[in-house]
Order: structure tokens, then sequence, then C-alpha cells
């Protein structure tokens, strides 16, 4: 769920500042092509993007999966313009409900891409970086990631500056994205946010999401 297309939840409305949305926009396509994202399916309740990556560090997971550096993974990316717009007085129990199904099917359609491309066979891992609102919110998101089979693994950080200048150059284009499109849900901690690494392995998808149909 890398930044460039991980904006906040967003009503699909018309902007208020239609020349901002236009140029954040385009901004924002930009930055999905220079690193290759696409959509691996059209079903329109897909709510994630695509693409092939490498892995940064060696991990191992609960489940006996190991990847080590350099090892190609798949990292998911928001697709923010399916993702199901939340109501203005902010969500319900009908809009998790709504993007609980979303995250199913995206993750069966998932399952079955990957199913038929051979030549991602050696993709392991899906990953991502799923931005929350502060440390202390990294645990509740773990959680509900979690019941999609998503593991959290926070390791030490010690950025250095030039890495922090690029998170928050994303936490800037983030805040933008979401005061252009849905203004309410901005939030004074937007700027802040920090990432929770996230990883399934494949094996999981395709027992928990292989066979699920489209109608689940």
């Amino acid at each position: 769920m890398a930044v460039s297309d991980s904006a906040e939840l967003r009503v699909r409305s018309p902007s208020s500042h239609p020349w901002l949305a236009e140029a954040v926009d385009a901004l924002d396509e930009r930055l999905r092509r220079s690193q290759a994202v696409f959509e691996y399916t059209d079903d329109p309740t897909c709510v994630f993007r695509l693409d092939i990556t490498r892995a940064g560090r060696s991990i191992e997971l609960r489940d006996g999966t190991r990847i080590r550096a350099g090892q190609r993974i798949a990292r998911l990316h928001l697709w923010s313009e399916q993702i199901p717009p939340v109501p203005e007085n902010g969500p319900t129990i009908g809009w998790a409900r709504h993007m609980q199904r979303a995250m199913v099917i995206s993750l069966h359609e998932l399952a079955r891409f990957l199913a038929v491309h051979p030549d991602l066979n050696d993709v392991a891992v899906i990953a991502g970086d799923a931005p929350s609102g502060t440390a202390d919110q990294r645990e509740q998101l773990a959680r509900i990631m979690a019941r999609f089979g998503f593991e959290a693994v926070i390791a030490p950080e010690h950025l250095p500056v030039r890495e922090r200048l690029h998170r928050l150059g994303e936490n800037i284009l983030i805040s933008l994205i979401v005061f252009v499109h849905n203004a309410r849900a901005l939030r004074h901690n937007t700027l802040m946010r920090v990432r929770l690494p996230i990883y399934l392995s494949r094996r999981t998808l395709e027992r928990e999401f292989g066979g699920i149909s489209r109608e689940h």
C-alpha cells in the first residue's frame, strides 16, 4: 500500500479545488507509472493495485515462509478511486462491512491473478506499507489486517535524513489528495503518519482466498 496511491479513503464527489485536484491526480498517476503499478483485475470492487518489486530485507513469517533481501515480492497499493466512499459523518458499520467485502474480493482476485501467471511463481509473499495516523494506531491497524491473514513485521527504524525527507514528501502528497477529494477526512496528524509493514504469504493467500467466489 505504497503512498503513490494510498491516500485516505475519499468521497468521490466534485472537488472544491478542481485545478488543484487535477494537478495532484496527475502527479499521483505519474508516480504510479514510475513504480510500474498496475491493475491486476477489472473488478470494480477491487481496492488494490499491484507492483512486482524486490524485498528490502530478509524476513520469516509465522507460517514458515521466508524471503531474502532482493527476492521478488508483490506489493499492494490502495486503488483510491475504488475504495468505498466514507460517509460525511465518518465510517459506519455498514461502510466497514462494505470495505471488508471489498478486501475479500480483492484478495480473491489477487490469488486468481497469480495463479494464471507462471512467470510470478517465485513470488512467495505479498507486502504493503499501510499508513497509520500515529504509532499508537499501528497496533489497531495490525489487528484489523490480521483478520485477512496479514502479519505486521515492525522493526526498529533508524532512518537516514534522506528517507525521512522522502516520507515527509509522501505524507504531504497524501494530505493534498485528502484535501482536494475529501477535506472532512483530513486530520491534524496526517503529516506525522507512520508506516505499518504488513506481509501475507502466498500460501495463506491461496488457502484463504483461492477458492472464494466473487459473490462472497
